[in-house]
């Protein structure tokens, strides 16, 4: 059973060093490789790898399609500056291929993890020889998951799945028993900037789980433009995280006088520590109603916003 480091407990030095060394002894005269999302987790993952295994980490941006708007381009440009090359792979068809006519939340999260470490990854760490893939997994991803409460498509060993025997390379897995808190205060201790260590989290399904039914590319471009109106005017307030979400139902609104049949997009802003429990930000009225009336605008085909007022649990941070 993994055994949590606390916020109080994490010696960032001795965590680092030990890390460094774990990632050293496994890959040995190896070579390894990992995706960079640029999520703190991710980020974090990606600045202990090349602190351990330098050039011999060979460092990818998944472009899945269902990223937030400039993201590849923005990533690779930061990290680059750290001095870490990142290749980008253009993987959007593949990815909405498999995503094509699924609904269901847990069915849309398998069809991404088996596209990306099965067909995508998989290809990837053929053609580079590396073994081992390095990846940001975090306690809070594990508990999650065990406890059924929604698979997180980065955890294998704990139900039981075998990623060498099913995928053909080594997973590792340096921050598993530190959770989000602790991740940022390590992010800082390696160097990382404010704008990527105290970044608010972002879902490894991407926008796919945050359009309810299927995430067509249609879909994940609305709630991509509503993702981006959040984000701007929510990122002041300084809130664990935020988000829009795409409804499946069409709702009735009014446009030019006349009935228009439209879409809706609910808005989630919490407060939080680590991500177990959250509480709902209690934005002001004006915020709410700039919200809106910049969503309608910017966003084509939505014609309500509505705001998330439940707690977590029994709401998750995340839609889907």
């Amino acid at each position: 059973m993994l055994k949590e480091i606390t916020l109080r407990e994490l010696e960032t030095a001795d965590f680092i060093k030990e890390k460094v060394d774990e990632i050293r002894n496994a890959v040995g005269d190896g070579i390894a490789i990992n995706a960079l999302s640029g999520g703190v987790d991710s980020s974090v993952v990606t600045m202990l790898g090349h602190k351990a295994l330098g050039p011999r980490l060979t460092t990818v941006f998944i472009d899945n399609g269902i990223m937030r708007a400039g993201e590849a381009s923005q990533v690779k440009d930061l990290f680059q500056k750290l001095g870490v090359e990142v290749k980008v792979i253009n993987a959007q068809k593949e990815f909405f291929t498999a995503l094509g006519g699924i609904k269901d939340p847990e069915q849309k999260r398998e069809a991404i993890t088996q596209t990306f470490y099965r067909n995508v990854f998989g290809r990837i760490v053929k053609e580079s020889g590396a073994r081992f893939l390095l990846q940001g997994t975090i306690l809070t991803d594990i508990d999650e998951t065990v406890a059924g409460i929604k698979r997180q498509h980065n955890v294998f060993e704990q139900l039981g799945i075998d990623p060498q025997e099913a995928f053909g390379y080594r997973i590792l897995e340096p921050l598993v028993q530190l959770r989000k808190d602790g991740v940022r205060k390590v992010g800082k201790a390696l160097g990382l900037p404010s704008e990527i260590f105290g970044r608010i989290p972002f879902p490894g399904p991407a926008l796919s789980a945050r359009v309810i039914g299927e995430a067509t590319p249609e879909r994940i471009e609305t709630v991509r433009k509503a993702t981006v109106v959040v984000e701007r005017i929510l990122k002041e307030t300084r809130a664990f995280q935020y988000m829009g979400i795409l409804h499946e139902d069409r709702v009735t609104g009014i446009r030019d006088g006349k009935r228009d049949f439209g879409q809706q997009i609910e808005i989630r802003c919490w407060e939080s520590v680590d991500a177990r429990t959250a509480a709902p930000t209690r934005l002001s009225f004006e915020i709410l109603e700039q919200l809106a009336r910049e969503i309608i605008r910017d966003v084509p085909g939505v014609v309500s916003v509505t705001y998330n007022i439940a707690t977590k649990p029994p709401s998750t941070i995340e839609a889907v």
